[in-house]
């Protein structure tokens, strides 16, 4: 079976505030042609259909024409919602929409109920996680513990029994919207770390013969059978060196799995420029970066008289312009940005709580208290989006 795995579409969104909106309906022409050139038996597409719960009707109608273009070609898609989703939205119209062939999981207790599709070898069983918030479906699953980990393992223990009750031979998909440990993230994604532990193993997916994964914006192997397509489209200056891609995966009798990458198109370069201001508008070495969009980082030790307005001159569009003048390595400013640079919200506040007590740090008791307090508000976060 040749299956395509794509994720993290994010309809709706925008590319510093430069509208992709063209750029996303290139990539799902694109989408549809490479399912027809390439002959692709089933569509899977795990997670960030759109970019916030209530997308902008643009974006709502990408996706209804999507969806009928890949119908209309008699391909089945699997698709599940991700974080930034909202389930019930997006799967409004799933019994009807199944009809066409167009699978919607969105529900976490349906995590164990499969799409099968048959081919020459038998049949298939598509498993659809969709995005897993742990303090909302613990129970629903009936997880040990609160965390990505306890609640992916307790869908996989469903997903692995009902496996294990097909007939002998029957192969198995697993989509996953989730930071697996090993998978490189870039500044776009959504943070979903709860209790201060975001990644899961990939051991948890072991028994399933393919994992195609949603989350992370990077093409990326974690394993031979769990993989990231990917986003189409890059939606931060940190994917500049990102190849953007789809997998295409062959699925042979015994499981064994083939990938292939095939290219999105790319609606227009990005760079990441660094250096003074005199610099950069005079080296001819970035005369090719003329028509990308560029990030420019200065570091002029006083800011320049204009620096976004004579940038463009040279550089129509750029978008972003970041000011880091160097400083001597003990300038205060310096140090304390490079203290905080790469730490969490968690790690900030435990710094926070020892510089007022003179050094002495939060303890254990006083660090659960700290977590507890960041994970209830990315849960009513969460819950705000889905609700509004």
């Amino acid at each position: 079976m040749r299956i395509l795995h794509t994720s993290d579409w994010h309809l709706g969104r925008s590319f510093h505030r430069v509208s992709l909106f063209e750029a996303q309906a290139a990539y799902l022409d694109h989408l549809v042609a490479t399912v027809r050139e390439h002959e692709v038996d089933a569509v899977v597409v795990a997670g960030d259909v759109y970019d916030r719960a209530v997308p902008p009707l643009s974006a709502v109608e990408l996706f209804d024409d999507a969806l009928h273009r890949l119908a209309a070609a008699g391909v089945p898609t699997v698709m599940i919602s991700g974080n930034h989703d909202s389930a019930r939205r997006l799967g409004v119209g799933a019994g009807l929409i199944r009809q066409a062939g167009i699978h919607l999981r969105t529900d976490p207790a349906r995590c164990a109920t499969p799409v099968v599709l048959d081919d020459a070898h038998g049949e298939v069983a598509f498993y659809g996680l969709p995005y897993l918030e742990p303090a909302l479906v613990r129970d629903v699953l009936g997880a040990e513990r609160t965390g990505h980990e306890a609640v992916l393992a307790a869908a996989m223990d469903r997903v692995r029994a009902d496996l294990a009750s097909r007939p002998a031979g029957t192969r198995s998909v697993v989509l996953a919207h989730a930071f697996v440990a090993g998978g490189e993230p870039s500044d776009s994604e959504r943070d979903i770390t709860v209790g201060g532990v975001a990644a899961v193993p990939a051991g948890v997916f072991d028994g399933v013969d393919y994992v195609a994964l949603g989350h992370l914006h990077g093409c990326q192997s974690v394993t031979e059978r769990v993989r990231y397509s990917g986003s189409p489209l890059a939606y931060s200056f940190s994917e500049a060196g990102h190849r953007k891609t789809m997998w295409l995966i062959d699925l042979d009798a015994s499981g064994a799995v083939a990938a292939e990458r095939v290219d999105c198109p790319v609606p227009r370069p990005l760079a990441r420029l660094r250096g003074r201001l005199d610099g950069l508008l005079d080296d001819p070495a970035l005369e090719h970066h003329r028509g990308s969009w560029v990030e420019a980082t200065l570091t002029d030790p006083v800011r320049p008289a204009d620096p976004m307005a004579r940038l463009a001159e040279r550089f129509p569009h750029t978008l972003s312009l970041v000011l880091e003048p160097d400083r001597a390595p003990d300038d205060p400013i310096t140090s304390y940005a490079q203290r905080l640079r790469g730490r969490d919200d968690q790690q900030i506040a435990e710094d926070f709580v020892a510089h007022v007590r003179g050094g002495a740090g939060a303890d254990e008791q006083e660090r659960t208290v700290l977590r507890g307090a960041f994970d209830h508000v990315r849960v009513d976060d969460t819950l705000r989006e889905v609700n509004r």
